[in-house]
């Protein structure tokens, strides 16, 4: 997303990838099947879950949202034709049966009975009405092009055709059709995905510029609402009874309080004001032997994102030697502690396998590692080449606890390897480091990346020339080449497609565009009476449709 995260939010992962149908086939869609576990009975006891949240909720208009926090709570107050269900597969949402084409480009959806949650209907020009404004430039939505395989979606962007011609239409009120560019193996999934939500188009007019910014300027079609949102401090969700699968959600409420601080969390937890709480090194320890001390390994790439429009940071040895002058894993073993893996990669390790079954890290192995002495000696042309002996560079940086103390590790080995570089941090909320990222106004950034689909594409696709999710000025033809060829002309052939992509990831760190620094684990404690919610590897992190309290 942007899948921007928020650092330490500790939930996700497991991961299957289910193909889209071809052929004219017909998919029926009932309450709590395909694949879905069978619904628990609601126990007893009282339905209440307590969550913390890292940050405040950036938004929740489906079009203009980018980042994890504001997707965790979207993907559980919104539907759209599809979401994952609880073995990461995706399950009819408000799609209650498709039809596909024999050449795999033109979906039917038949929609199901189902309401906003102020009693209207869902209908197919909710989802005709939301795509389009998504797609529309005057927009300006980040993520329009996870919807490019639309026919005419990436003209439409572009302002190059107007929005009437997108290749979807309402033909009932409860029927839509898409046409595709090209048939793509994962649609189904891209459908479970924020930006493809509906969106009641009389209730967002009406709102106007507050739509999706407070609890009541939205209306809601997924398992809950929220019912309540002070900003900054907490929010919370209640289950939604106009939810067509009421029946299978078993929490009343979901309460989220933000905290920032890990050491406050754990306070919480341990006065049980809190049921789930990730852990930072230092209590990692502590907690390691508890009973309900849990670690996940995670497809999240954290990186530093260099900004080529900095006179020094355009030069490519500049950044060549960032990207080799820290220590990873000392990074990840003193700072992390908690199951995160050293990246020299950009694609995550056990996130996708290729058409040959290989990982795509068997495909490509290391890319960057740490290596002081090389960094020096990269370093040491870049000035020289710049003229200058002393640099300063400032890292634009998460306000949390734990955000803080990387930002502090990698001042004090950049600072060590790299002779005259001086590191300035600065640290901001979380929307606002967003907002300075998008705008271009940093030098260095630490930034982080989780897949919103289960393909390589979902990383390789953030750098083409002038990407949503680029950000840093780079631009490279081959590199633009190989991610098109991708998405077009070699899905007839998977292996050369997955080949292209490994090529592009070469590329990639070959020019320093960033600097990979570890693939993210987590280590968390949580209640033993907390049952069914859902991680998952790809799209929103958390779905709790499924969740109860034993």
């Amino acid at each position: 997303m942007k899948k921007k995260l928020s650092i330490f939010f500790v939930l996700l992962l497991v991961a299957s990838m289910v193909l889209a149908a071809c052929g004219g086939k017909k998919e029926e869609a009932e309450p709590s099947k395909e694949g879905e576990k069978p619904a628990q009975e609601a126990p007893a006891k009282e339905q209440v879950l307590n969550l913390l949240e890292t940050s405040e909720i950036p938004s929740l208009d489906s079009t203009l949202a980018t980042d994890s926090v504001s997707f965790r709570v979207m993907n559980n107050v919104f539907e759209g034709l599809y979401r994952l269900d609880q073995n990461n597969e995706p399950t009819p949402g408000m799609a209650e049966s498709y039809e596909v084409s024999e050449d795999g480009k033109v979906y039917t959806f038949k929609l199901r009975d189902a309401k906003w949650s102020n009693g209207e209907p869902v209908t197919a020009n909710d989802f005709v009405y939301a795509w389009r404004k998504a797609l529309d430039p005057n927009t300006g939505a980040e993520y329009a092009y996870i919807m490019y395989d639309i026919k005419n979606a990436e003209e439409v962007n572009t302002g190059k055709v107007p929005v009437d011609q997108l290749g979807v239409k309402a033909v009932d009120e409860k029927t839509l059709q898409v046409e595709l560019k090209n048939p793509i193996p994962y649609f189904l999934s891209l459908l479970a995905f924020p930006t493809f939500y509906p969106q009641n188009e009389k209730f967002v007019k009406e709102q106007g510029d507050k739509y999706g910014l407070e609890a009541n300027t939205t209306i809601y079609n997924g398992p809950f609402v929220l019912s309540e949102w002070k900003h900054e401090q907490s929010f919370q969700l209640k289950k939604n009874e106009q939810y067509w699968d009421a029946q299978t959600v078993k929490l009343e409420t979901i309460n989220f309080n933000i905290v920032k601080d890990v050491a406050t969390g754990v306070n919480l937890y341990e006065t049980n004001k809190a049921d789930r709480v990730g852990l930072s090194a230092e209590f990692v320890d502590k907690y390691s032997s508890d009973k309900n001390f849990k670690t996940k390994s995670e497809p999240v790439l954290f990186f530093i994102r260099m900004n080529q429009k900095n006179e020094v940071l355009k030069n490519v040895n500049a950044r060549k030697a960032i990207a080799m002058g820290f220590d990873k894993e000392a990074m990840v073993a003193t700072i992390l502690n908690n199951g995160s893996k050293a990246a020299n990669y950009f694609v995550p390790e056990g996130f996708v396998t290729g058409p040959n079954g290989k990982d795509f890290r068997e495909e490509n192995g290391d890319l960057v590692k740490f290596n002081a002495e090389e960094a020096k000696k990269y370093w040491e042309q870049a000035k020289k080449e710049l003229g200058k002996d002393k640099i300063t560079l400032e890292l634009l940086n998460y306000d949390s606890e734990s955000a803080k103390k990387i930002g502090e590790f990698l001042k004090e080995q950049l600072e060590t390897n790299l002779p005259g570089l001086t590191i300035n941090i600065k640290q901001q909320p979380f929307k606002q480091k967003l907002d300075l990222e998008s705008k271009m106004q940093y030098e260095l950034s630490f930034a982080g990346w989780g897949p919103d689909y289960q393909d390589p594409m979902t990383f390789i696709d953030m750098f083409v020339t002038n990407g949503a999710h680029n950000q840093t000025g780079w631009s490279n033809a081959e590199y633009d080449k190989l991610v098109k060829d991708a998405k077009t002309t070699l899905l007839s052939d998977l292996q050369a497609r997955w080949d292209a992509m490994v090529k592009a990831e070469k590329i990639l760190l070959d020019e320093a565009v960033i600097a990979p620094m570890y693939q993210r684990g987590a280590a968390y404690l949580e209640r033993e009476y907390v049952k069914g919610i859902v991680d998952h590897p790809f799209g929103p992190d958390n779905s709790y449709k499924w969740a109860y309290i034993e």
